[in-house]
Formats: structure tokens, sequence, C-alpha cells
């Protein structure tokens, strides 16, 4: 029997989720969680073989769960559930230490092929992405400007276009405000944004919000 932790912040996803889970023999729910420090708990309480980590999940989201997932004893193959299906989204949570990627649109049928594949060690990428990623990422250099931000930037900028400030930001990641805001600044000059207001609509423009 496959053990499946849910990470997700919806209750009405997490049901959904739950039900579709309960139609196969070989899978069971072991645990859920609404957001990253519960999610540890509930991982070192109740293990598992496969989580379903959604990214955005409130306060430590999917991605920065990752690392701190990973370190755990015998921790679980990670399998990120996002409603985005921007490839380098799904590259940076692969490059992370995730075992697959799988969008929320996805056919039902496939997230139950995804978590059995991970289960037994293999790697899952969502079908729809998978040609894209070689083509975008793995053949070209031409990446994007947001591709070429290193992790603590593109978690400030992560946190800048939902409308957090300088001083939420430094305490979510623990850092100075001033480191704050020279990331801001950095992020501006790569991004060629002159305000947040730029942030955002980069953001929106690339599917990553």
């Amino acid at each position: 029997m496959i053990r499946v932790t849910i990470a997700e912040d919806h209750k009405i996803v997490r049901e959904g989720i739950k039900q579709l889970l309960s139609m196969a023999p070989d899978i069971s729910v072991s645990g859920e969680a609404t957001n990253g420090a519960q999610l540890l708990d509930t991982l070192r309480q109740s293990p598992c073989d496969v989580l379903l980590l959604d990214i955005s999940m409130p306060g430590v989201n999917g991605l920065e769960s990752i690392p701190r997932i990973r370190a755990l004893d015998n921790p679980p193959a990670i399998l990120m559930l996002s409603m985005h299906d921007e490839v380098q989204i799904a590259a940076r949570a692969l490059k992370a230490g995730a075992a697959g990627y799988s969008t929320k649109d996805s056919d039902p049928a496939l997230l139950l092929t995804a978590i059995r594949k991970v289960a037994g060690g293999g790697r899952y990428i969502d079908p729809q992405l998978a040609d894209r990623m070689v083509f975008e990422v793995g053949l070209t250099d031409s990446r994007p400007p947001h591709d070429q931000l290193s992790e603590r930037e593109y978690q400030v900028f992560e946190r800048l276009v939902h409308g957090a400030n300088i001083n939420d930001i430094a305490q979510q990641l623990n850092i100075s405000a001033k480191t704050v805001s020279t990331h801001k600044v950095r992020l501006m000059q790569k991004l060629q944004a002159h305000s947040v207001a730029d942030m955002v609509r980069y953001a929106i423009d690339h599917k990553l919000i």
C-alpha cells in the first residue's frame, strides 16, 4: 500500500484528491497539512511514501519546503501538485529535489500514475510540460530573466508580487530588511522593472502568479 500525505491549503481541493485516491486499491491517505510548519510535524508523526505538495501554500511555500522535507529521516518522494504549468517553476521544483511535477488540471488518472511512479523510485513530469521542458530548458540558453535569479532572489520576488512589504519578507525569510531591500534593487535590475507593479505585470505575463 502506498501511503500518501496531502499538503494543500484549500479544503475543497484536498477533499477532491482524497476522493480520487480512495478509488485506488493500492493507495491510502496517511496525513494532511495546510501549511509548511504543519507539514513537517505531520511527516514526523505519520511517515509516508509519497508527499503531494502544493507549491502555493501560506507561510513557507512548497518550493521552500523541499530542502526541509529532504532533510528528514527517511523522507518521502515529493510530487509537486501545482496550478502552474510554467516550465521554469517545474524546473525549479525538480532541481530542488522533487521527484515529480503534476498540474491540477491534468487528467485524474495521470495523478494516480504519477504517485505510483515516484513511489517506485521513478520520476514524473506532466506530459504537457515534458516536451516544453526539453526545448525551453534543456536545449536553449535563452532563458527568461526570472530563471536566472538566485533562489533567495526568487523568494523575495515571489513575496513582493503577492503584496508583502519589506518588513514582512524580512521576518518570513529571517533576514534583515536591509538585505531584502538589496535583493529588491537587484530584482528590478535583472527583470528590467521600475516598480513592484512592473514586477507584478512580469509575473502575470510569465504565469508565475
